[in-house]
């Protein structure tokens, strides 16, 4: 399939599925004529891709990993490739110390709000917002 059909397949742009490649998470193969050919397993990748990226992963990270994902239907952890455990426990790290900060901001903000005037009074700062 080429890359239109592989954007329909997948709904994810022309222009996502190139900078993938560029990013060497996608290698489709080339036709003669040096066209992109694309196969359902690359369907699979893009889906799994979109699924890393949603969980919060970088494609620097998914690039780390991505040669692990193998399973066309889910992600799943192959025996033989310990870095995609050990990357994404780094990034569950990352992602949890990122929440306590923003839950952190949040009780921040929280407090001010509580301070803030009541029943409808805005403050010149608040009505700029």
């Amino acid at each position: 399939m080429r890359i239109g059909d592989l954007a329909r397949e997948t709904g994810v742009s022309r222009r996502l599925l190139r900078y993938y490649e560029e990013q060497d998470l996608l290698r489709p193969a080339r036709s003669d004529n040096g066209y992109r050919e694309y196969t359902e397993a690359d369907v699979a990748m893009v889906r799994h891709i979109r699924a890393m990226l949603a969980a919060g992963l970088s494609t620097a990270v998914i690039g780390k990993v991505v040669h692990c994902v193998r399973d066309k239907d889910e992600l799943r952890v192959p025996s033989g490739c310990p870095t995609f455990i050990g990357e994404l426990r780094r990034e569950r790290t990352r992602i949890t110390e990122t929440i306590s900060q923003l839950e952190t901001s949040r009780r921040l903000l929280d407090a001010v709000l509580d301070t803030a005037p009541r029943n409808g009074e805005e403050t010149t700062h608040e009505t700029a917002l």
